[in-house]
């Protein structure tokens, strides 16, 4: 019997969430595993009820993967012999709140979520999209005894899938014949997408887009900003697409990478191309399909690359220091 796989989700009733959860349910995640569906969301009637709303359309679909879907709003019970953790809700940044307040505001809750994630079962995993990600995942791998931090990620696909397209559109070509594109760092404007290591059909970019110019600029700060920029052309966030990112993710940790290829994916330093040890930070990652990853090693980066990373990396040791109080 195909074993079966139960998924946390916070944040339930959000947007990202209602495009997030059909996913999770339909098979297309987790093959034809039945899935037992926990979503939880804030102890207030209102969000419950959404969240009740939410379940049953999800029962409504019939899936023939879907084994369960339950509505929580304790974490510890929700959190109680999962296998996956999707950390999406989070408190989002106000208007005129510096990122430093929006990482304090979120801080509790990721910590009493890392102390609830210990109720999962071994082979819990744990993806935080709920910003700032970073931060937030070491919150909770922080609190969270019993527990190895690698089991901890945090959510750069977005970025990744947004630097394909950028690289795809320019170039020409479809988003397929774009490889091995790499997000270095925090998932904050400072964050490094890698031009150098990609390649567009076989070729390295530099040589299918010759301006280095719009690399070393254009295509870097429209990948940085594109959340904003979504948000400027739609007066809403970039739900869908986050929510997409997040299954991309979870279904490359399930599934065996293919020789060569990785993918982007903040998780715990190891030392790696110079970051301090213990940072939730981007790099290539490789899984081994079992529930294991790699940090793929050798990569090469110009000086200039090096700077970029280097400046993503400070911020992160920076995000370390003022969430310092609340690192178990």
């Amino acid at each position: 019997m195909t074993k079966p796989v139960t998924v946390a989700i916070t944040g339930a009733a959000g947007q990202i969430c209602y495009s997030l959860l059909f996913r999770l349910a339909s098979g297309e995640t987790f093959g034809d595993r039945p899935v037992h569906l926990r979503l939880l969301d804030l102890p207030i009637a209102a969000v419950q009820q959404a969240c009740e709303g939410v379940a049953m359309e999800l029962r409504d679909c019939g899936y023939a993967t879907l084994a369960s879907v339950t509505v929580h709003s304790d974490p510890f019970e929700a959190f109680d012999g999962i296998n996956w953790a999707l950390l999406v809700g989070a408190k989002p940044r106000g208007a005129g709140m510096l990122r430093k307040d929006l990482i304090l505001e979120n801080g509790p809750i990721f910590t009493a979520q890392g102390q609830a994630i210990a109720r999962g079962a071994a082979d819990v995993r744990v993806l935080v999209v709920g910003n700032p990600c970073n931060t937030n995942a070491l919150i909770a791998a922080s609190n969270c005894t019993g527990v190895p931090n690698e089991r901890f990620t945090a959510m750069t696909r977005l970025d990744q899938n947004r630097a394909v397209a950028q690289l795809a559109m320019k170039a020409g070509v479809p988003n397929a014949d774009v490889t091995g594109v790499t997000i270095w760092g925090n998932h904050s404007a400072t964050q490094y997408p890698d031009f150098e290591n990609a390649r567009i059909g076989g070729k390295p970019v530099t040589e299918v887009i010759t301006d280095l110019d719009w690399l070393q600029n254009a295509f870097i700060s429209t990948v940085q900003q594109r959340g904003k920029a979504i948000i400027d052309a739609r007066g809403k966030s970039s739900a869908a697409s986050a929510a997409n990112a997040a299954i991309d993710h979870v279904k490359s940790f399930e599934a065996a990478t293919a020789p060569g290829q990785w993918f982007s994916a903040a998780v715990v330093s190891d030392g790696s191309y110079g970051v301090p040890a213990g940072l939730i930070c981007s790099f290539p990652v490789s899984s081994d399909g079992k529930g294991g990853f790699s940090i793929v090693q050798g990569l090469e980066m110009s000086d200039w690359a090096k700077a970029k990373l280097a400046a993503t990396v400070a911020e992160l040791q920076e995000e370390r220091e003022v969430v310092g109080h609340l690192l178990g």
